[in-house]
């Protein structure tokens, strides 16, 4: 065997011995994605058909949570790398999500569930940024994608899992969706059991505190850094909420008792690209693969805004779906590569702040759109919007 290729096989035997703390991250996921996603799968419904919610109103709600998840990993990222910690803070913010749960079913008003869910998204910015960052603390260079991509896949997984429960409490209890909320509170239990028992920080590799102010070394993050920022960030203003996603479908004669399909049909398809497309950011361009993150995305959103039927809409998601497999792999695998060790987790958070102002925009405008100038409208223009990172090509190295 030549040196090449016994250097090939050596990569791949690596990746193939992904560590523990990997696994044990995505089981994580995987049971936080699973309550989580019982509740999101039948939340927009309930709040405009229960609650008389309009879609611009759930348009304001589901940027300001969502931007709330992304804002708040800058704040956490920057203690991470300040205090040379990465698990507390990860579990910090899966226990507060964990902790939210019983709000929905509890909830009597609209008020009290749009709390509940910035809460829920308050947690997730919290363990976001330092949770990507262990990742990279544990993983070799060469099978970071592959790690990255296995997290996301079992994270996936229990998006399936969890609307496919939903719909199933749904008809058995005859549309109680209160119930499918306090169903939800149990695998975010179980979540906050599997972190804290099997996950392991490895100390010898923790950045120094002392390397890491509070309040500076943001100069230090290079210029690749920032482009990958510039084009995440446009890309994040064009994809807006699954809400919308649901109310599509359910706008073409999707029954409420199976609105969860909806995201379980575009989970499925994450879930089953996700861990391919992270080995193939290990071995393929990043350009062309940025090329088709922007691709994959405009075409499902031209889809949707063309979808006459329910299989239309279905086609859209199952092209969101990839689309969600490998963006979201891509771009972590992207900012662990350019980011100095010293500063991992602050540049998974600057780069969820940066993504956290294009949401809000983007899910505020694409809800005037839709309520003023039709799906069909809002959805086009979102199909325009994400090509636009495109033009950032040639800047990227």
């Amino acid at each position: 065997m030549n040196e090449t290729a016994a250097e090939d096989a050596g990569k791949l035997r690596t990746a193939a011995a992904l560590p523990r703390t990997i696994w044990a991250l995505g089981l994580t996921s995987l049971f936080m994605d699973f309550s989580s996603e019982m509740i999101h799968a039948i939340l927009p419904v309930y709040l405009t058909t229960t609650l008389g919610l309009a879609a611009t109103e759930l348009g304001w709600i589901e940027g300001l949570a969502e931007a709330t998840a992304l804002a708040v990993k800058v704040v956490s990222g920057r203690l991470s790398d300040a205090l040379g910690r990465r698990k507390s803070l990860t579990l910090l913010g899966y226990g507060m999500a964990a902790a939210v749960k019983p709000i929905f079913p509890l909830a009597t008003n609209i008020f009290e569930v749009a709390a509940a869910r910035v809460l829920d998204r308050l947690g997730k910015g919290l363990r976001g940024a330092p949770r990507d960052a262990l990742i990279a603390d544990v993983t070799a260079p060469q099978q970071r994608g592959a790690a990255y991509g296995l997290r996301q896949s079992l994270d996936t997984i229990g998006a399936v899992i969890g609307p496919l429960a939903a719909v199933g409490l749904m008809l058995a209890s005859g549309n109680d969706a209160k119930l499918v909320f306090w169903a939800a509170c149990l695998p975010a239990s179980i979540c906050v059991l599997v972190l804290a028992l099997f996950v392991k920080e490895p100390a010898d590799q923790r950045p120094p505190a002392a390397h890491a102010p509070l309040l500076a070394g943001f100069g230090d993050l290079p210029r690749a850094y920032w482009m990958i920022l510039a084009f995440g960030a446009l890309l994040a203003g064009a994809r807006v909420s699954e809400a919308f996603l649901v109310l599509r479908a359910t706008g073409q004669g999707l029954a409420l008792a199976f609105a969860p399909f909806v995201l379980v049909a575009m989970s499925l398809v994450a879930a089953l690209a996700a861990y391919p497309a992270g080995k193939a950011i290990d071995r393929w361009s990043e350009k062309r693969l940025l090329v088709v993150a922007s691709v994959s995305l405009a075409a499902s959103e031209a889809v949707l805004a063309g979808a006459a039927s329910l299989t239309f809409v279905f086609a859209g998601l199952a092209l969101w779906g990839l689309h969600i497999a490998l963006a979201q792999v891509l771009f972590a695998a992207l900012v662990a590569r350019v980011a100095p060790v010293h500063l991992r987790a602050t540049a998974f958070g600057v780069f969820g702040l940066a993504n956290a102002a294009a949401v809000i925009a983007g899910n505020v405008m694409f809800g005037a759109l839709f309520d003023y100038g039709g799906e069909g409208l809002a959805y086009g223009v979102a199909a325009a919007a994400a090509l636009a990172p495109l033009a950032l090509l040639a800047w990227i190295d």
